[in-house]
This record gives structure tokens, C-alpha cells and sequence, in this order.
């Protein structure tokens, strides 16, 4: 079904890479205007260009002032706001056990993954109301519902709190036409998550043997769960955690 966002404006953040970048293509691909904002700005300049309609915005999240300019200056350019994808965020290698973790480490992947979706839902939700409703997609994790002998306390927790956010928001909004729901990713091929990993083999195979389908997920594959929220398509789908993780979360032993 082709044009599945036709007519439809979505702000994306952290579109300057990864699975924001490809949201970001997908949704221009389907129909869609869209708002390509990244912390990086020549980062989302390059998404941009490789969109039908679309234009490349420099935001922290954390910053309230430049998440409220973000939404504006979709509002101005495109004449509202269908969509909200809030897929900005951050781990970085400070965020361990909660035993090794500075308050500092946590304070910094708290400012982008949890109140960064706090200030996008603030600001961004307004603009929804305006047009009669509309799409809310808060990015979590597949490690809000499981836990980890290898700890990142503070995204971890931060992952959490988009959970308890998303079904609140969902209930809160959903008579008035704004569905809220959080998309839960299992590993994907980042470069966020490979930047972890690093140069290290092992601690990609410590993970890996976990993983029910044995690989990384492509960003396109998460992306295309998003599209299904954005678009109309999932009228009666709101509060939701929506996997897509490989089957990761139900696994108990995986195959040898």
C-alpha cells in the first residue's frame, strides 16, 4: 500500500543517523513532509537531501527552547504537525553498573532520553491537537522490559521512564485523537550500538548468544514497525509497547 503517509507532516529526531535517518527516507518515501532534526545539523542535512520533502532542523532535546523552535518551525513551513517520532538518544560509554556509574554519565543520558521525550511530547503534542489528532512514536528499548548482567543503569532506566510516559500520555490524549505509543527495539545495527561494542568481538558474542535470531536487527526492519504507528493504518492502536525484537524478550533458552 503505497503512500501510506500521504498528506501527513512527521518531526523525526536523531535523523541525522541510523534508524532516525532511515525513518526519515521511509516516511518521505511514503508521503510524507518531514522535519529531519538532529543535534548534528550537517548530519540531518544529509538526510534531507536524500528526502522528497523534507528540511534538516538543529535540536537538543534537552533544551526546551530548541525543541519548542523545532515544532514552530515545522508548524510555519508545513502548516502543522501529524506525527511525532521521538527517536533521539544517547549511551554513552560512562553509563554502566549502577556501582561505577558517575551522577554526572546519568544526569547526561537522562537529559536526552527522558526528558528530551518529556519536552517533544510537550511542545510537539499542542501541534497535534491543532490538526485533530495524530501519532506519537516514543523510541525505548527491548532493555526497559528485560535486565542485563551487562549494565547501562542509566539508559536502561531512561528507557523505562518512556514506557511509563508513553501510557500516560496515551490515556491522557486518547479522546482527543492522539495516539501514543513506544516503539521497543531489540540490537540494531547502529552506529550507536556498534560504537559500543567497539573493538571488541567478545562483547558483541556475550550478547549475541542471546539473541533468538542470531543477528542484529537492520534499522529498516524497526522502521517499517514505525511507519505502521504513523500511519492511519493503526487508528486503534494507542499505550501500546511495541517489540520488534527479533523475539528477544521471550526468550528463555535460545538455540544452540
Amino acid at each position: 500500500m503505497p503512500n501510506r503517509l500521504q498528506g501527513k507532516v512527521c518531526v523525526i529526531t536523531g535523523a541525522g543517523s541510523g534508524m532516525g535517518r532511515d525513518a526519515a527516507i521511509l516516511f518521505s518515501e511514503e508521503g510524507a513532509s518531514v522535519c529531519a532534526a538532529d543535534v548534528d545539523l550537517a548530519a540531518a542535512e544529509e538526510t534531507a537531501v536524500q528526502c522528497a520533502s523534507a528540511f534538516a532542523h538543529r535540536v537538543d532535546v534537552a533544551d526546551e527552547a530548541s525543541v519548542k523552535a523545532m515544532m514552530d518551525a515545522t508548524t510555519d513551513r508545513f502548516g502543522g504537525i501529524d506525527v511525532l517520532y521521538n527517536n533521539a538518544g544517547i549511551s554513552p560509554g560512562d553509563d554502566a553498573s549502577v556501582l561505577d556509574t558517575s551522577v554526572e554519565a546519568w544526569d547526561r543520558v537522562q537529559a536526552v532520553n527522558t526528558k528530551g521525550v518529556f519536552l517533544c511530547c510537550k511542545h510537539g503534542i499542542p501541534h497535534l491537537l491543532a490538526r485533530g489528532g495524530g501519532s506519537v512514536i516514543n523510541v525505548a528499548s527491548f532493555v526497559a522490559i528485560v535486565g542485563a548482567a551487562t549494565s547501562q543503569i542509566s539508559y536502561t532506566a531512561s528507557k523505562g521512564a518512556v514506557l511509563s510516559m508513553t501510557r500516560e500520555l496515551a490515556v491522557q490524549f486518547a479522546r482527543e485523537g492522539v495516539r501514543v505509543n513506544a516503539l521497543c527495539p531489540g540490537p540494531v545495527e547502529t552506529p550507536l550500538l556498534l560504537s559500543i561494542f567497539g573493538d571488541d568481538p567478545a562483547a558483541l558474542a556475550r550478547r549475541q548468544v542471546h539473541w533468538p535470531t542470531g543477528r542484529l536487527a537492520k534499522p529498516r526492519e524497526v522502521v517499517l514497525g514505525a511507519l505502521f504507528l504513523a500511519s492511519d493504518e493503526s487508528s486503534y492502536v494507542t499505550g501500546t509497547t511495541f517489540l520488534v525484537d527479533g523475539g528477544l524478550t521471550a526468550a528463555y533458552v535460545t538455540p544452540e
